[in-house]
């Protein structure tokens, strides 16, 4: 079976040799940037990249305008990597489609849990099967939403997101269940993450957004009236 394909970003040549490491441990193939312009010329030699684990503070092209110019262009998967804790920071990375958010310094096992979290979701998504409700139809083998027959651009978390209300339709879910399984690991931060992918989501689905409906005090419910 070919080696999935890990594109590790990161000014700190010994941050990076630590996080190769673990990876290549556990069967994946490691890519190495230093700074943001080499993680671009990377990533456009290189189409078959699974997952980019990206530091912020980089010089020449931080973090930020990386993740910016990948989803211009893919849905790769992003794990962003900050010395920063800041509420602020988390939460611009999960509107620029970060997957994950971790704050240095961290634990290489964990990472490791999450990048395969993330790249399982990835795999077992492309099993063939459509979604439809209410003029949204949702092709989890492509990784396309339509709308009323109209391609909509979503992030690879406003996808799983979607996909998670569809596949419980008309089921009252906890922001906690929805953290559990669309995040797919125990989070202890704010439950405004969620709020946040929630509100960018029914703005990307114009009316239809409002088949997700907040349920308060509990968490939301997709249901088409």
């Amino acid at each position: 079976m070919e080696k999935l394909k890990i594109l590790v970003v990161d000014d700190e040549s010994r941050m990076r040799k630590l996080v190769r490491d673990f990876l290549e441990r556990e069967g994946f193939l490691v890519l190495e940037a230093g700074d943001g312009m080499e993680a671009m010329d990377i990533f456009y030699e290189n189409k078959d990249i699974a997952l980019i684990i990206l530091d912020v503070m980089m010089p020449k092209m931080d973090g930020w305008q990386v993740c910016r110019e990948v989803h211009q262009s893919s849905k790769v998967p992003i794990i962003m990597l900050t010395a920063r804790g800041e509420e602020r920071d988390e939460l611009q990375g999960f509107s620029l489609g970060v997957d994950e958010y971790i704050s240095k310094p961290f634990s290489p096992k964990i990472l490791v849990a999450r990048v395969e979290a993330i790249l399982r979701r990835t795999r077992d998504g492309e099993a063939q099967e459509t979604l439809e409700a209410g003029g949204i139809e949702l092709d989890k083998t492509a990784h396309i939403v339509k709308l009323d027959g109209e391609v909509v651009e979503l992030s690879y978390k406003e996808f799983e997101l979607l996909t998670y209300f569809m596949e419980n339709k008309g089921v009252a879910l906890s922001r906690e269940k929805i953290l559990n399984n669309v995040w797919n690991y125990d989070y202890f931060g704010d439950a405004r993450t969620i709020d946040t992918h929630v509100k960018k989501l029914r703005s990307k689905l114009g009316d239809k957004g409002n088949y997700i409906k907040t349920v308060w005090g509990m968490g939301y419910k997709f249901e088409v009236a």
